[in-house]
């Protein structure tokens, strides 16, 4: 990765790879993304949702996609090397259909990461415990009538100061949601369209959101996240944030901290 991307990343939130993934391993996993559900590729009449979700996929194809050089690279430029947690595979897969009816999951949101003993949700917490990176695949062409997620410019700098709030323990972030969405509202807004192998790599940070998908094609997208290794599982950016030079993510939580990550 050059520098450009790495000072993108750090000013935005996130940033775009075109053709990280082989067009034609990206086009064997939406076939496989389709034989998951109860509609067809070549028969509108089968889309009868707006969203249908697929769990984790560990088909070869998908392996194949989120190991590929250029993401190895751009995850040790990130997050830094030995600091996360290879996949062989992939999860949450939200495939958005032409439909008249409005999703019921498109509020504005950072993802969560863990579940303390007893929770029914997922949590985050200022160490964003558990994520290092949001990720979005493109698996299908989406330009902007087909669903693209939407995206707020530089909120990944609003998120911990809400989060710091929470201390290590972190909270759901259904609880923290209004306050995420209302801290971020001033930013610009992007939408994370692209080509069939683009991938965006996102700050565990980032505000974002679903839209319908108003096209006439479907819109298949993988969001899995990148994890932190064993070594920093607990905290994966506590330990780095105040270094004198430290690593692109670590950066921007104590840039938007003003240097101060004290959240016990």
């Amino acid at each position: 990765m050059d520098r450009e991307l790495v000072d993108r990343f750090t000013a935005d939130g996130f940033l775009k790879l075109d053709q990280a993934v082989p067009a034609d391993v990206a086009q064997e996993c939406a076939r496989l993304l389709w034989a998951e559900i109860p509609a067809e590729p070549d028969d509108p009449a089968t889309w009868t949702e707006p969203v249908h979700w697929v769990a984790g996929m560990g088909q070869e194809p998908f392996a194949q996609a989120i190991n590929t050089p250029v993401l190895h690279d751009a995850f040790d430029t990130l997050i830094g090397p030995g600091r996360w947690a290879p996949r062989d595979s992939m999860g949450s897969f939200p495939l958005r259909f032409p439909h008249e009816s409005e999703p019921n999951d498109a509020g504005w949101h950072i993802e969560g990461s863990y579940q303390p003993p007893g929770a029914e949700t997922y949590w985050t917490n200022v160490h964003s415990t558990g994520r290092v990176l949001l990720m979005l695949f493109l698996f299908t062409d989406i330009d902007e009538h087909n669903a693209p997620t939407r995206i707020r410019i530089g909120s990944h700098m609003d998120a911990p100061a809400v989060l710091r709030e929470h201390g290590s323990r972190g909270a759901s972030i259904f609880h923290i949601g209004p306050d995420i969405e209302a801290a971020s509202a001033h930013r610009p807004i992007a939408l994370a369209t692209g080509r069939v192998g683009d991938v965006y790599l996102c700050h565990p940070f980032l505000v974002h959101a679903a839209q319908p998908n108003h096209g006439n094609q479907p819109r298949f997208l993988g969001q899995p996240a990148l994890l932190p290794s064993e070594t920093f599982h607990r905290a994966p950016f506590s330990l780095t944030v105040l270094d004198h030079t430290p690593l692109p993510i670590a950066r921007t939580i104590r840039d938007a901290l003003h240097g101060d990550l004290a959240a016990e």
